[in-house]
């Protein structure tokens, strides 16, 4: 599968998502690649803190692309690895469609607040024009991110991205904890943190499986059949 995370607002914590997602699908015994294709490069910066802590074992692979080429070298990368994670920017640039024409899945984080939920509509729009040109199945997912721990903001705004027709929405809310940033500043995932943030990785394992049943993705059979063959080999 390809992922993309992206969006046309900054501050959305995409590349939260996609590290995470990447760490997550490395941890289930699958060849991952992440893509930064966000000027910002902030996944590549994980990816090194990652490797100076792991002496060089990040778990998985890590590249830069932009503009067209995302298109171009995705193509060439899809049928060596597993799964692709696609970082990209908080806005419409070349990069996020060209990762969008060549991806089975999008991913767009929002903030509990109204600024970042009046783009819904721009990012529909978005949506529909790549789905319009694009030759194979795009399926979008709205996700709540960075949300508050109480209060109605979350479930207000929940219920105004469930409104979408084009965008589907899937929680649980990633709640806004210090564990992610903790752990994104040592280069891991929140499920590799320590001490565990046990309400931030039931989060993260509850969103990503969901996620992954949306799109008939069986990871428990494949993680299964993974181990045994790792078993078989040592």
């Amino acid at each position: 599968m390809i992922f993309t995370v992206g969006g046309i607002k900054g501050g959305s914590g995409k590349s939260t998502i996609a590290t995470n997602l990447t760490v997550w699908l490395s941890k289930k015994g699958f060849d991952v690649l992440l893509i930064d294709a966000d000027e910002q490069e902030t996944a590549t910066k994980f990816t090194k803190w990652r490797e100076r802590i792991t002496e060089g074992n990040s778990g998985y692979t890590a590249t830069i692309l932009t503009g067209d080429a995302v298109r171009q070298q995705v193509l060439k990368f899809k049928p060596k690895f597993d799964h692709i994670v696609i970082d990209t920017g908080g806005r419409d640039t070349t990069s996020q469609r060209a990762a969008l024409f060549v991806s089975d899945v999008y991913l767009v984080p929002f903030n509990p607040r109204s600024f970042d939920l009046w783009t819904i509509a721009d990012v529909e729009n978005l949506v529909k024009e790549v789905r319009s040109v694009k030759p194979t199945e795009l399926q979008a997912f709205s996700i709540l991110n960075r949300a508050d721990p109480k209060g109605s903001d979350n479930k207000d705004s929940a219920e105004l991205l469930r409104e979408s027709t084009v965008i589907e929405h899937i929680g649980p809310a990633i709640v806004s904890r210090k564990s992610f940033a903790n752990t994104a500043s040592a280069g891991l995932g929140v499920i590799e943190g320590s001490p565990v943030d046990e309400k931030a990785v039931v989060e993260i394992n509850q969103l990503f499986n969901g996620i992954m049943q949306k799109i008939d993705v069986d990871f428990d059979v494949n993680f299964n059949i993974i181990s045994s063959i790792q078993k078989d080999t040592k």
